[in-house]
């Protein structure tokens, strides 16, 4: 595997928690009202928020949601995020650590690499009640004097199978990244080495195929060039690079592998229409 540091603020569960150990595995927050995180910054937990109303906006990996009434949204581990609600919203969250993320995991049944791709969706009335339940009777449970972990556990897991089912309802794409092994492994590959390698050549050669065949299958299941997704990788690290590290260009040029200076701003020039010191010095 290859060694990649973190250069982004990274908020750990325990700094939200005010439990006399200073440790847990999952926190409930009822949040009402405008609610504005200024500077982007990622977690090393699962956050699930359920929005019972409101309007704003949340930045999931510089994509940008409109919140709305009955709305879930994911944030995964090592996503950047940013968010500015309205005076009108109300929504409940549940931080859940990175031990019981993995083991909640499975109960969504597709990797979190998919649900990166619809982070944000709508939620049936009935389902949402259901959600609204489970989450608030997690949070009558953590009031108890003599917390039982197991029945929060139990409940985070019947949450996931909620979100679970209604994914196999909404979306009708979760089989093109989870039924072909070569492109949910080329996926998690390049998740490991994009930042020394872009040559599909090298990501065929882990996967023991050839090339122009991993280029054959990537455009015949998802659509897609094999380099594209390697591109697009490299592209969402620089941009969290840009925007909330603080290292200069030249060392992020460095640290993702680029050539010079100037092969990395054609490289983000032309995915994003802007040199790497515009994109950073946007608002």
């Amino acid at each position: 595997m290859d060694n990649q540091h973190d250069y982004f603020p990274v908020l750990n569960i325990q700094e939200f928690t005010e439990a006399p150990s200073g440790f847990t595995n999952l926190l409930f927050h009822e949040i009402r009202g405008a609610r504005h995180i200024v500077e982007p910054h990622k977690h090393d937990f699962l956050i699930i928020l359920l929005f019972e109303k409101g309007s704003g906006t949340h930045s999931i990996d510089f994509k940008n949601y409109v919140i709305e009434s009955q709305q879930v949204h994911f944030l995964f581990p090592g996503q950047v995020h940013q968010w500015q609600f309205d005076e009108d919203t109300v929504c409940y969250q549940l931080m859940i650590s990175r031990e019981w993320f993995e083991s909640f995991l499975p109960d969504l049944r597709f990797s979190s690499l998919y649900y990166q791709q619809h982070p944000v969706f709508q939620i049936s009335r009935s389902l949402y009640t259901a959600l609204f339940y489970e989450f608030r009777a997690i949070e009558q449970e953590l009031q108890e004097t003599n917390i039982l972990w197991e029945i929060i556990q139990t409940r985070s897991k019947l949450i996931g199978l909620l979100l679970r089912k209604s994914f196999e309802i909404t979306f009708n794409d979760f089989e093109k990244y989870h039924s072909n092994p070569i492109i949910s492994k080329f996926v998690q590959l390049i998740d490991l080495h994009f930042k020394s390698n872009r040559s599909v050549a090298f990501y065929a050669e882990k996967l023991h195929i050839s090339a122009n065949y991993l280029n054959i299958v990537s455009k015949k299941v998802i659509n897609t060039a094999a380099s594209t997704l390697i591109h697009d990788r490299i592209l969402l690290e620089a941009k969290r690079l840009l925007k909330i590290s603080e290292m200069s260009v030249k060392d992020i040029v460095y640290d993702l592998g680029f050539y010079d200076h100037a092969s990395f701003s054609k490289f983000f020039k032309s995915h994003t229409g802007m040199t790497p010191s515009q994109f950073k010095e946007q608002g």
